[in-house]
């Protein structure tokens, strides 16, 4: 890794909380900030993927609202948060009174940014970059939001999301209607209109769902 992920977070983005979720503070990047808009030649040079981990996207704001407002739906219970990016789906459940929560992400970056995040809000929780999607998990809850916006990633998590939701697990996404969401099997539970960042989609404000897999 060319940078040190950590310095070049606080370095970056600055403590903000999320439009639709302010009771949380996350590092994000400004709206005018140009880290999204680097080409992938000089996120090479740096050693830094996309940086997903650096905004609040509108499916996670809307998922980690819905835990905050029900968190009777963590409370006691273990959690997996996949694709936590910065994390805020699994700090929104460590404030709810989940008694275990693990924020997975593939990116090595997202790992720091969780932390100092989880730092910033007081709430402990595990970090992994291991790839855990079609694995067997030790949890009762699984929170993903805005994870249906490619095809083969859905394609990778469908049958996942459907075995577990069929073993009894609870299996939460929040998503403002990305291509590939599969709708049929999913029961709406909640929906909010997410201000989000203009650079980043078609729109200020994203209709966000919370739904859950059947």
């Amino acid at each position: 890794m060319k940078t040190d992920p950590r310095s070049f977070i606080l370095a970056n983005t600055t403590l903000q909380a999320p439009p639709h979720v302010p009771e949380i503070r996350l590092y994000l990047a400004d709206e005018a900030h140009d880290l999204w808009q680097k080409t992938e030649d000089e996120l090479e040079e740096i050693g830094l993927p996309p940086p997903f981990w650096a905004f609040a996207w509108a499916g996670g704001q809307g998922l980690a609202r819905y835990i905050l407002d029900h968190p009777e739906t963590v409370r006691g219970k273990r959690v997996l948060d996949v694709a936590t990016g910065s994390g805020l789906v699994a700090i929104a459940a460590g404030l709810a009174g989940a008694v275990d929560v693990l924020a997975a992400d593939i990116d090595p970056w997202s790992s720091d940014a969780v932390a100092l995040n989880a730092a910033a809000n007081g709430v402990g929780l595990h970090c992994t970059d291991m790839d855990v999607v079609g694995c067997a998990v030790d949890a009762d809850v699984i929170l993903a939001g805005d994870v249906f916006y490619d095809k083969s990633f859905a394609d990778s998590l469908l049958p996942w999301f459907k075995r577990l939701a069929g073993q009894g697990v609870v299996v939460l996404v929040g998503d403002p209607g990305r291509s590939y969401l599969p709708k049929d099997c999913l029961e709406g539970l909640a929906t909010y209109e997410v201000s989000v960042t203009r650079a980043l989609e078609d729109s200020e404000v994203k209709k966000t769902t919370v739904w859950r897999f059947t």
